[in-house]
């Protein structure tokens, strides 16, 4: 495993992604994209703006890699009076996020199917956001690929102009290589109130997390406030 030092980046690298774009688009996952995105979808193009992107100025959540969405779903029906917004880019995981939350008829999901970061820094403005919430994010394990995991210096300095202020960035890992990074990335950056091993009621434990506990991994939870 590299240092702590050498994933210090307090800028991006060019060309340096968090996720891995692959995956097959069956006739099922077209069908829901067609069928339920445009209920969910944001606009293209344009700077968050709550009453004409959700049609009301309620707080504004943003879940960053929602996967199949449990626990986008959940926390959208556990709290209708915030509006959350997803980031993802694998296409068949939002597809099932979107059939999970048809029957519950969430009018507060909200769905960015593309990559976090132009999200972040192109179209989010500064503290607008309540919470952002990173659950299970890709723990890149290698050493050598320490510098594509999410949380990084220049990630934490994003996270924190776009939060309220009070806001809160909730981490969740099941890879104590990741929980140790988060740990290290955020003494560094300084700045940041750390309460750990908080779970959110809302959350299910379905999905990468049961995974892990399966596997004997330890659950790590973060809950950051700027200080």
């Amino acid at each position: 495993m590299s240092s702590p030092r050498s994933t210090l980046d307090h800028v991006a690298r060019h060309g340096v992604r968090t996720f891995t774009p692959r995956w097959r688009t069956s006739p099922l996952t077209a069908e829901r994209m067609e069928r339920l995105l445009p209920r969910h979808a944001v606009p293209e193009a344009g700077v968050l703006d709550r009453e004409s992107w959700f049609g009301r100025s309620a707080p504004v959540v943003l879940e960053i890699g929602s996967g199949h969405g449990a626990a986008a779903v959940a926390y959208a029906a556990a709290h209708p009076e915030h509006d959350l917004l997803t980031a993802e880019v694998h296409v068949p995981g939002v597809a099932r996020m979107l059939a999970l939350a048809e029957p519950l008829e969430l009018r507060n999901l909200w769905v960015e199917c593309d990559d976090a970061m132009p999200l972040l820094t192109e179209r989010i403005p500064s503290g607008s956001l309540a919470a952002v919430h990173l659950f299970f994010p890709d723990p890149w394990p290698k050493g050598k690929h320490a510098k594509r995991r999410f949380v990084q210096q220049h990630t934490l300095t994003l996270l924190a102009d776009r939060l309220e202020p009070g806001g809160v960035l909730r981490i969740a890992t099941d890879h104590d290589v990741y929980a140790a990074h988060v740990r290290v990335q955020v003494a560094h950056h300084g700045g940041w109130h750390v309460v750990e091993g908080e779970r959110p009621h809302w959350r299910p434990s379905d999905g990468f997390e049961a995974k892990g506990l399966r596997a004997g991994r330890t659950v790590s939870e973060f809950a950051l406030t700027r200080g």
